[in-house]
């Protein structure tokens, strides 16, 4: 996914604006990637850079942990002079940045900018509870769409007067019910 330059930066500008961070060189790094479009163009905005081959972790202080943390082939590293360095002297690699703040997924220039980690997927970290429960829901709403459609259809037959369609539409109708009720049982 390709997001603009200038997307980023205004995200930038944003965030060093209404950010509250525990040391200065945070707005430096900050507003050295918004001043420096070459370098920017390589940044992507993601969550987990701690699972990035190169990653770099920003909080404001209202977040718990280090104010700044980089990440290199699954090294870790908090020195900020360390951090500019590799931002500065590799700008052509891609920067995973991930920023931490409260009310991130309420932020509409936040929402603007964020990627999915190509290192992470938000997929992939779905518990198995949470697809079965998906997985439920979405057979339900089949059947009930399912459902509707018959007696739709059973209405249909009935203003036609045809018998036959009818018997075998409510057949149908009771079929899908009783096993929806056995699959209910079985959950219990």
């Amino acid at each position: 996914m390709f997001i603009d330059v200038q997307q980023k930066k205004k995200f930038l500008n944003w965030f060093v604006n209404h950010g509250t961070f525990n040391r200065r060189e945070v707005l430096w790094i900050l507003n050295y990637l918004a001043n420096h479009e070459a370098i920017l163009n390589n940044v992507h905005f993601i969550e987990a850079a701690d699972q990035t081959n190169r990653g770099l972790q920003i909080r404001d202080a209202n977040q718990e942990g280090e104010a700044i943390q980089l990440y290199i082939d699954g090294k870790v590293f908090t020195d900020s002079d360390q951090a500019f360095h590799e931002i500065r002297l590799n700008w052509k690699k891609p920067l995973y940045l991930e920023c931490l703040f409260d009310g991130a997924w309420q932020t509409s220039e936040f929402l603007s900018i964020i990627e999915d980690n190509p290192f992470a997927k938000w997929n992939e970290r779905i518990s198995p509870e949470i697809i079965e429960e998906l997985e439920g829901f979405f057979k339900e709403e089949e059947r009930q769409a399912k459902l509707s459609l018959l007696y739709s259809q059973i209405d249909f037959a009935l203003e036609n007067g045809d018998k036959e369609a009818f018997l075998e539409l409510s057949n149908e109708v009771n079929q899908l019910t009783l096993l929806s009720a056995e699959h209910s049982l079985h959950q219990i």
